[in-house]
């Protein structure tokens, strides 16, 4: 896939604060991490910065994401990218119509030597998981990463293994609209942390692409990325984030925002409560991102988009008149008094 790169996901999305660490949590090591995972990825992949900051907000809250898009808009390139900036381990799975549980999971195998069955461990097993086209496989699939997504560890033949942290799912998919695809369940949906809507580049970020290639940074060069982030010090950066400060008044702007989804007219399916634990996480990494120990209600309109889109479901009428759920996140957005 070429490295190429669209508009921001959204303008909140993108933004980024300029406001240096505070002095209640060291925040230097994380910012300086953070700041070369960018340049890394950097000599790749061309703009994205909204993306590539709601990756890295997902990975110091330890959440997973999924990537919408049309081909060829550089989301499996990116998710291996992030991938490649971190010295952990990596695997891909390509999904398909025809694949069963058991190619994710592992299954158990008979040891002829020994006379019993034991278990082999699915391509699952890794640190981070790369899910190509996750919606081109059937319902019992999706199933099978129910446990995995949200209790890291498998469960087979009465045993429970417990997958190594950190463990971090990337799915990308296809729009429902293309041929082949399923529609993933909403309880899988409400597993990911965000979904990031990749479009189109504009004019000249595509020229840049073709600059790119022609100077020979494209895909192929994706060895030359130097791993930045250990598997101990991303769990360590996490622990910093789980300290960052949260007001009373924003835990409860928080819920008020996930519960008049649920209320909405355009809405046929609101957000759950795992939306605001979500919401409450995600606000708390994006807000060391930008430098600082304490959530502010700016943190949690910027990332509510893309950790609200995927949650909810639009009446058949709303559907059927080209509305987006995006358009209900903002609208609740401007509807919930934001506390001062």
């Amino acid at each position: 896939m070429p490295p190429m790169s669209s508009e921001s996901p959204s303008p909140n999305e993108s933004s980024h604060d300029a406001a240096p660490p505070s002095s209640r949590i060291d925040a230097t090591d994380l910012s300086a991490a953070v700041d070369r995972i960018r340049d890394e990825i950097g000599t790749i992949l061309v703009g994205q910065t909204g993306m590539v900051d709601l990756f890295l907000t997902a990975l110091f809250a330890n959440g997973h994401v999924l990537i919408e898009g049309v081909p060829g808009v550089a989301k499996t390139l990116t998710a291996r990218l992030i991938a490649r900036a971190l010295d952990v381990d990596f695997t891909r799975i390509q999904f398909t119509p025809d694949l069963m549980p058991s190619d994710v999971l592992g299954t158990s195998v008979f040891n002829p030597k020994t006379t019993e069955f034991a278990f082999r461990k699915g391509p699952i097993f890794s640190n981070v998981v790369l899910i190509d086209e996750i919606n081109r496989a059937p319902a019992k699939t999706q199933a099978a990463l129910f446990e995995v997504m949200e209790e890291r560890q498998v469960s087979a033949d009465g045993t429970t293994w417990p997958l190594d942290a950190p463990f971090v799912v990337f799915a990308t998919q296809n729009p429902l609209e293309h041929e082949g695809t399923y529609r993933l369940p909403e309880a899988q949906l409400d597993r990911f942390l965000f979904k990031i809507q990749v479009d189109y580049p504009n004019l000249e970020e595509e020229i840049d692409i073709l600059r790119g290639h022609h100077a020979g940074r494209g895909p192929e060069a994706i060895e030359q990325v130097e791993p930045v982030l250990e598997a101990n010090s991303l769990l360590r950066y996490r622990d910093l984030v789980s300290d960052v400060h949260v007001e009373p008044d924003l835990m409860r702007y928080i819920v008020e925002v996930t519960h008049r989804t649920r209320e909405h007219r355009m809405l046929s399916l609101g957000a759950s409560p795992r939306a605001s634990v979500a919401l409450l996480n995600a606000g708390k990494a994006f807000a060391m991102l930008r430098g600082r120990d304490f959530v502010s209600p700016d943190d949690i309109q910027a990332i509510a988009p893309a950790a609200l889109r995927h949650r909810l479901m639009l009446t058949p009428e709303q559907e059927m008149e080209g509305r987006t759920t995006d358009e209900v996140v903002r609208r609740v957005l401007d509807e919930v008094d934001v506390p001062r």
